[in-house]
């Protein structure tokens, strides 16, 4: 792995936690930080003692920005930068969270104060969303003349009712974390002290179910979305055939008539 200076990569137990390290900046996400990232997402890919991610934010005024303009804008002056649009295929970090599709690992977004643009993108790629009360979120891009094409054009008008995504999308306009707790966006708004606290009691329960079960449901849940219920049923689940041949497949029901906790093993 490389040398990580724009984020935080700690893993305990089952348990990998990451977070954007650019506080001074509200933890916008220049190239470096993609290349870290992509680095970290492969590790906990790979890792099959890793069972959940926690995406955070260093500091207390943001999650973050999203892209870093400042960055961005030096490379439009000097001539290096192309034009971009959706993806981020050919960049520092592909394929980046957003871009995962193949994921069955739960990431879980741990928000507190702006997510905004990508920042605000990588909380819509997340599994579970927790949110202090302080927590802002919008996706700027049409202020801006960019395009939010790390899947926030794609993902609010899937998990938001239409008109309401295309108001936010159209205009910028910022949603408060107790309203993206209304339209589902978010599983639990808390107070700012109660945070690392709720997202744990999360993280608990995650880690507590059959780590082959999460991924199967994940996997079965986000590849089902786009198809009809006859081809959902009859998809093939590579998650699935792997919980279905596995031990802890086993496991589960032998705990519990002998009303013991389960012993997982991941296989």
């Amino acid at each position: 792995m490389i040398e990580l200076s724009t984020v935080r990569y700690e893993k305990s137990g089952n348990i990998a936690r990451v977070t954007l390290d650019r506080p001074d900046v509200l933890n916008a996400m220049n190239l470096r930080m993609h290349a870290e990232l992509a680095e970290i997402w492969d590790d906990f890919e790979r890792d099959d003692d890793m069972w959940v991610a926690v995406i955070s934010g260093a500091g207390d005024r943001a999650f973050s920005v999203g892209q870093d303009l400042k960055e961005l804008a030096h490379r439009e002056q000097a001539g290096t930068a192309t034009p971009a649009s959706f993806g981020s295929r050919g960049k520092p970090g592909w394929p980046r969270l957003t871009e995962r599709f193949d994921m069955v690992k739960p990431v879980v977004a741990e928000v507190r104060g702006y997510a905004l643009g990508g920042g605000f993108e990588l909380v819509l790629a997340c599994d579970i969303v927790i949110a202090s009360v302080d927590a802002t979120f919008a996706l700027p891009e049409a202020k801006l003349g960019l395009m939010a094409g790390a899947g926030g054009v794609f993902r609010l008008t899937r998990q938001l009712p239409w008109r309401t995504a295309m108001g936010h999308l159209l205009t910028g306009r910022r949603m408060t974390a107790q309203r993206a707790y209304e339209l589902g966006l978010v599983n639990e708004v808390v107070p700012t002290a109660d945070l690392d606290a709720c997202v744990e009691g999360w993280v608990t329960d995650l880690v507590n179910c059959a780590p082959l079960s999460v991924r199967a449901i994940k996997e079965a849940a986000v590849k089902a979305s786009t198809l009809p219920l006859s081809e959902a049923f009859a998809a093939h689940y590579p998650a699935e055939e792997r919980r279905m041949h596995s031990k802890d497949a086993i496991e589960g029901p032998v705990a519990f008539t002998e009303k013991r906790a389960p012993r997982w093993q991941g296989c």
